[in-house]
């Protein structure tokens, strides 16, 4: 298999889409980003890397981060986690306050916004007593994973979500109200906005999943960061519930565990094999990158890779 013509023929492919979608201008700091911008990264378990377009351009990968945060807190909490959030799809926005309130604060699953505001808050309970805080953890597992010290966040896009964010400040405070968030709202929400503004590239996103195509270990290094059976739910709640409420509709086109960011990424697995990352920040109405989702369908299509 030529992994770098079929990604040759995806960049030509996708040229055409990357007028269509809008980006996530709710977020200021994001408003102007140029939504011609496209890139896509394929890191094999052997350590072999392929990249098009603009791979190397880092973004802000905003919810993609809720992948890391989450594997944290498994690993910290295990199924206890669960009584917290749930783990089946959404089936609306992922900032729905209505869906949050008629089911009592118990958010749907990890990968919408308020399910991955209580992981934050179940990680800075966790952190409480430890040199580093929750953010800074989740920030350092992030590089191990990459094995790349240079990952930080982008202080204007945190500001901008602070100033900004007032959609999530209230799920977190609805939360709060049903008692299902521990620590002060001000410090969870800032944890949030932190890890979503953390900024990458799509090299080093493809080379930091390869964790969740290898049972929880890297295999360039070998290094164990969660186990088998924790890789494997990681991936069934990516595959099932890492779209929003478009979900299915990846699952059924693309057929990976993936998760989407406003930022405009999208992070998918084929576990065994590799990890893929692509960046177009034009998104369609579910708030997905309309040209990353066609990519990866393209990929699958065109290799035949996918877990179905």
């Amino acid at each position: 298999m030529n992994i770098d013509a079929v990604l040759k023929d995806i960049y030509t492919q996708v040229q055409p889409l990357l007028a269509q979608g809008k980006v996530a201008d709710y977020i200021p700091a994001l408003a102007n980003i140029d939504a011609s911008t496209f890139g896509m990264a394929v890191t094999l378990n052997t350590g072999e890397f392929f990249g098009v377009g603009d791979y190397q351009n880092a973004f802000s990968i905003q919810s993609i981060s809720k992948v890391f945060s989450f594997t944290l807190a498994l690993r910290a909490y295990r199924q206890d986690l669960y009584q917290r959030v749930g783990r089946e799809p959404s089936g609306d926005p992922f900032n729905s306050l209505v869906q949050l309130e008629y089911e009592a604060g118990i958010p749907r699953n990890p990968f919408i916004n308020a399910g991955a505001i209580v992981v934050c808050d179940s990680l800075i309970t966790h952190y409480a007593n430890n040199q580093l805080n929750a953010f800074e953890q989740t920030l350092s597992f992030i590089r191990a994973c990459c094995h790349d010290d240079s990952i930080n966040f982008d202080q204007s896009v945190f500001e901008s979500e602070m100033q900004y964010g007032y959609l999530n400040i209230a799920l977190a405070n609805l939360m709060k109200s049903f008692n299902n968030l521990d620590n002060d709202v001000d410090q969870v929400i800032k944890n949030y906005f932190q890890q979503c503004a953390v900024e990458m590239n799509c090299q080093q996103l493809s080379r930091a999943m390869l964790y969740l195509a290898d049972h929880g270990s890297d295999p360039i290094t070998g290094r164990e960061f969660i186990n088998g059976s924790q890789a494997k739910r990681i991936n069934s709640l990516m595959l099932t519930c890492g779209h929003y409420d478009a979900s299915g509709d990846f699952a059924f086109r693309v057929g990976l565990p993936g998760k989407s960011g406003v930022g405009g990424g999208i992070v998918a697995v084929i576990p065994g094999k590799m990890a893929i990352a692509v960046y177009s920040p034009a998104l369609n109405k579910s708030g997905n990158s309309l040209a990353g989702t066609k990519a990866l369908e393209l990929f699958t299509t065109m290799t035949g890779l996918s877990i179905f």
